[in-house]
């Protein structure tokens, strides 16, 4: 019953969660959680521990460059990506970019497939991607250093303090990545013979996190995130006469949070500022360049009230205020007010049903009324089932609306209507599911060549994506020695409904597995990645493909003695040397390692 459950929703406990809602009204969809343990086998930034330990498909412009993705067969604006509560999708282009993200900042990542629009508002169609920091309330204080050095000159340094008591909980953090990134191209040359390697690849990225949580009594706390970052990175060249350029982005993200237990009512206020900034330039030896920019502030009111031992009810009034001025798009304001109720029912213990409406109100746009409606059933010790159905959006971004080269202010959000259901299977230490969806999305967003020849946006498709993922994970001890089994299957089709054509970029199958094996102070980890091959083109053009490419990595590492808690490791980044892309002409590296330090203290 909910009473049972109400700790994690009306006290204040020692492990205060950042994202309430993630846990409280997703019972009936699939969520995937990486742990810490999880983010330490894989490298610095975001994009590699979610490509190796998920079913999200990626399309990287190069090891380091721009990383987006594709959830479910929907394009890269359609995942939301959510700080702690708060969607952090540009709110110029509409997606995120992952190679400006560190894992090591987070203290675990989820990732939900399927609709989240009602909670999470725009975007959230194909799934979400949660970023979290949760504050403990201990008596502990706690550091970790992390040191890297690979090949290309790569760097990597990650500090983490933990200072908590009964009343105050302090998490600081700073983190640095660079590269060279002047990796060769595995058997790769030249008109004249000559190896080719990756030119102007270099980047770096750098965050600095705060977090702050002060229990003012038993019923009230204060809570404060804090997050910047700043990534320099040069575009890497597909040939020695193109033009070097370079390409700059920065964000600050700030979120103060007040919670107020009274009885069974629950309040719950956000305030929120965000900006976000970048900096093209076509010739990196000058300094000249167009730029962009916003800045959003939300605000956010959400009460619950716990009706009885089996009905909770949630009410959120949301208002976001975003301004923007670009060299591409001038100055334009947007405001937007949403509107949502959430319901959560225990029939039992067994079995949860989950209702939820939203509306927004803007004259940037026509808003729909959004909705999601789940339940999750035990039906015996070790099988559930679980089905959902939701309607979801996505809004115009500003380019799409003002970009001064072919903005449309007529345009009309995504709309996207979906249902799946889950199979989850327990026995002892292994645990499988299964989920099979169905997505149908019309008025989908893309920029196409006008009669004037200046491209455009325009709602012009209708997307029917459907498949079906598989997660298994398996866990056993024997002796001192502990292993874990872990593993993703995603079958995906995704295609225009008016030609019937799979949507490029859009991979029919995608697999991971890893493997971890400790005994006493050692461990060692093998993880694989295949991807299917992807169209590139519209029309699905045969010779128009990026190839299937299947890739491993491995790494070892010891508890050195005199130093407690503390590793040495290495890794071999694509072992056995695959020559592979995920975006035509842009090539990864070959068999490459990095060697780490973990100092606990």
């Amino acid at each position: 019953m909910l009473a049972q459950n109400k700790d994690t929703i009306t006290r204040l406990n020692e492990v205060i969660v950042s994202d309430a809602k993630l846990r409280k009204f997703s019972s009936s969809q699939t969520i995937h959680l990486l742990n810490d343990s999880i983010i330490s086998k894989n490298g610095a930034l975001l994009t590699n521990l979610l490509n190796y330990n998920s079913v999200i498909y990626f399309k990287e412009y190069g090891r380091g460059m721009l990383s987006t993705v594709a959830f479910r067969g929907t394009t890269a604006s359609q995942t939301a990506v959510i700080w702690n509560g708060i969607n952090i999708n540009s709110q110029m282009n509409g997606s995120t970019d992952f190679n400006t993200l560190s894992a090591m900042d987070y203290n675990y990542v989820d990732i939900k497939g399927g609709g989240g629009s009602v909670i999470y508002g725009s975007g959230a169609i194909g799934g979400t991607v949660h970023l979290n920091n949760d504050l403990k309330f201990d008596t502990s204080f706690s550091n970790e250093l992390r040191l890297d050095y690979g090949s290309f000159n790569t760097q990597g340094i990650s500090y983490k303090s933990h200072f908590s008591d009964k009343k105050w909980s302090t998490q600081i953090g700073f983190s640095r990545n660079y590269s060279d990134n002047d990796y060769d191209f595995p058997n790769t040359f030249d008109w004249k013979g000559n190896q080719r390697y990756n030119e102007n690849g270099e980047y770096q990225v750098n965050t600095l996190n705060a977090n702050i949580g002060f229990k003012i009594d038993d019923q009230q706390l204060l809570k404060l995130y804090s997050q910047s970052s700043s990534t320099d990175r040069n575009i890497s060249l597909l040939s020695s006469s193109e033009s070097r350029t370079k390409y700059k982005n920065d964000f600050s993200r700030n979120l103060l949070e007040y919670n107020n237990v009274l009885g069974d009512w629950i309040a719950n206020f956000k305030t929120a500022f965000i900006t976000e900034d970048y900096q093209y330039f076509p010739d990196n030896t000058m300094n000249q360049f167009s730029y962009g920019g916003t800045k959003m502030l939300i605000s956010k009111a959400d009460v619950s009230f716990q009706a009885n031992t089996a009905l909770l009810f949630n009410t959120i009034l949301e208002y976001n205020k975003t301004t923007g001025e670009g060299s591409g798009f001038g100055y334009h304001e947007r405001e937007i007010t949403g509107v949502a109720l959430l319901i959560k029912q225990e029939v039992s213990s067994k079995w949860q049903n989950e209702l939820g409406i939203r509306k927004e109100f803007t004259n940037n746009y026509k808003s729909p009324l959004l909705f999601s409606l789940g339940s999750a059933l035990q039906l015996t010790k070790g099988y559930q089932l679980k089905i959902n159905a939701s309607h979801n959006f996505r809004i115009p971004t500003y380019n799409d609306l003002y970009w001064e080269e072919g903005g449309n202010p007529d345009l009309k959000p995504e709309s996207s209507y979906q249902m799946e259901i889950a199979n989850v299977f327990k026995h002892e230490n292994l645990m499988l599911t299964q989920t099979a969806y169905f997505n149908k999305i019309k008025d989908l967003l893309r920029w196409v060549p006008g009669n004037n020849g200046i491209w455009s946006p325009q709602n012009t498709d209708r997307i029917e994506a459907y498949g079906a993922e598989t997660m298994i994970s398996w866990k056993k001890e024997i002796g001192k020695s502990i292993i874990e089994v872990n593993g993703t299957y995603a079958y995906t089709i995704s295609k225009n409904e008016a030609t019937g054509k799979q949507l490029f970029f859009v991979p029919f199958h995608k697999i991971t597995s890893a493997v971890a094996l400790s005994y006493k102070k050692w461990s060692a980890n093998y993880q694989m990645l295949y991807n299917g091959f992807v169209y590139t083109q519209s029309d699905n053009d045969p010779t128009a493909v990026v190839p299937s490419y299947l890739v491993g990595q491995i790494g070892i590492d010891y508890q050195v003695p005199f130093f407690a808690h503390s590793k040495i490791g290495v890794q071999v980044l694509n072992l056995w040397n695959e020559k592979y892309e995920s975006l035509e002409n842009r090539i990864m590296p070959g068999r490459n390692y990095n060697l780490y330090l973990i100092f606990k203290f």
